[in-house]
């Protein structure tokens, strides 16, 4: 058996390529959008990829389904419980698909409801006889460290509590059951939004998860619902638009097309028309002096996730990057669905030259430098940017918690006449909520460098 897991950092997402060696035959799961890396390994391995699995209707990326059944002829797989738009097999609960000889490569089913109604696992057999199976690709439904949140679908027709009932059944009755030495490969890792407790280990064990995940460890349904339904991060803004695009069908990606370049004019042009300038460059450099009302975003962190949080679908996108990254900006922000990215700024540090005016710097305070600020400034207005969970194991005195990916709708909390201090927990997100807060029109904004932790650093020292 051939077995390969894809890591992709940004969206700590995993994805899967199973084949036969003998019979040549592969499948792929839960791809990303841009699929040319399992065409690539397909080709250079001798393997045909037959079949593209999804465990569940994603969230929190696009997938890559339409665009390898497109340039492999592959079946896209659903469980038999999901409605697409598009053709597929659906599978049933317990079906097993088999991709050697008689006692080859063999895949089951198990419908694992409760992430997503439609969830299923892909229980993995080296051989078909096999008495224990090599792994399970769990999707959502069990992470190391967690479980599937099953919030997600609150908003369109499930409540988080008749899905957390159904989750709790699943894990149970249908991953539980499966021998102690089962390897456990889930769809995501730690970062990722689709938990709170997720590892940065990307496999264990279904007995090591029997023993050390606190969800599985709970003594009843009642308590195993109350654990999985509170503290939950706040779920960037774009992840109901991925749930219902990943149903559809839709344009493909042509990952190899690059964005069209720009005159300095036609994105002023772009941006009065309503189009936001995203500024991928690290916030250090942008620090250093941006355009106004550009948006920081670096593509050095979770570049795609923190556009579809202070983003919106439908909103004309143009890229700003070093030179030579264009490219990579738009297919990262594909791989949310956000394909309305209209160009990019060609030749940005001569556009900044020529155009000075235009220019600003940010201003970003030491940790000591904003505690001489908090002394000095009345009516200092701080915000934390960080998630709820973090915010609640300690925050800066008088700051208020608006997490950044709810900071464009919660606006109106804030006075943008008063000066203002944003942090995160190390600095990334906290350029990107300040650079919203300066296009919104806050006139005076800094953030801290290093964040709460630098912040708790100088204060535990003082």
């Amino acid at each position: 058996m051939k077995f390969i897991q894809y890591y992709l950092d940004c969206l700590s997402h995993a994805s899967y390529l199973i084949a036969d060696e003998e019979s040549g035959r592969a499948v792929v799961i839960d791809p990303q959008r841009d699929v040319s890396e399992y065409v690539a390994d397909a080709e250079e391995l001798g393997l045909r990829i037959e079949l593209v699995i999804e465990t569940h209707f994603h969230a929190d990326f696009l997938s890559g389904h339409l665009e390898l059944a497109d340039a492999t002829g592959a079946t896209i797989v659903y469980s038999s419980v999901a409605k697409t738009e598009f053709d597929v097999m659906g599978v049933e609960d317990g079906q097993r698909y088999s991709l050697g000889a008689d006692n080859g490569v063999t895949l089951e089913f198990r419908h694992t409801p409760g992430h997503t109604p439609e969830s299923m696992s892909v229980v993995v057999y080296e051989h078909a006889d096999d008495a224990v199976p090599y792994g399970v690709l769990t999707g959502d439904t069990l992470f190391i460290g967690d479980v599937g949140r099953p919030d997600l679908l609150a908003s369109i027709g499930f409540s988080r509590d008749e899905l957390a009932d159904m989750l709790y059944d699943s894990l149970h009755d249908k991953l539980m059951t499966l021998p102690d030495a089962t390897r456990v490969y889930p769809a995501h890792g730690a970062g990722s939004a689709c938990g709170k407790n997720l590892s940065t280990e990307l496999w264990s064990t279904i007995g090591d998860q029997k023993q050390s995940n606190y969800a599985l460890r709970a003594p009843d349904k009642v308590a195993f619902v109350a654990l999985v339904t509170e503290g939950q991060p706040p779920a960037p803004g774009y992840f109901v638009y991925d749930a219902i695009l990943n149903r559809k069908d839709r344009a493909l990606l042509d990952e190899t097309q690059m964005p069209a370049a720009m005159t300095y004019a036609g994105v002023l042009d772009a941006l009065q028309a309503g189009a936001v300038l995203v500024d991928g460059r690290a916030p250090e450099e942008f620090a250093l002096g941006h355009f106004r009302q550009a948006v920081n975003i670096g593509l050095g962190g979770r570049y795609a996730e923190f556009a579809g949080s202070v983003v919106t679908p439908d909103t004309d996108i143009v890229l700003m990057t070093e030179p030579g990254h264009e490219l990579e900006g738009k297919n990262r922000l594909a791989r949310i669905g956000f394909d309305r990215v209209i160009g990019y700024l060609a030749d940005p540090e001569q556009a900044m030259l020529e155009h000075p005016e235009q220019v600003q710097i940010a201003s970003r305070l030491s940790a000591k430098a904003f505690d001489e600020r908090a002394t000095a400034v009345a009516g200092l207005q701080i915000v934390d940017v960080r998630n709820p969970g973090e915010a609640a194991a300690g925050m800066i005195p008088g700051a208020v918690n608006i997490p950044v990916g709810q900071l464009p709708d919660r606006l109106d909390e804030l006075n943008p006449a008063a000066p203002t201090v944003v942090y995160c927990a190390g600095g990334y997100r906290s350029s990107v909520a300040a650079s919203v807060l300066r296009r919104n029109g806050f006139t005076d904004v800094s953030d801290i460098l290093g964040g709460y932790h630098a912040w708790d650093e100088i204060t535990q020292n003082a």
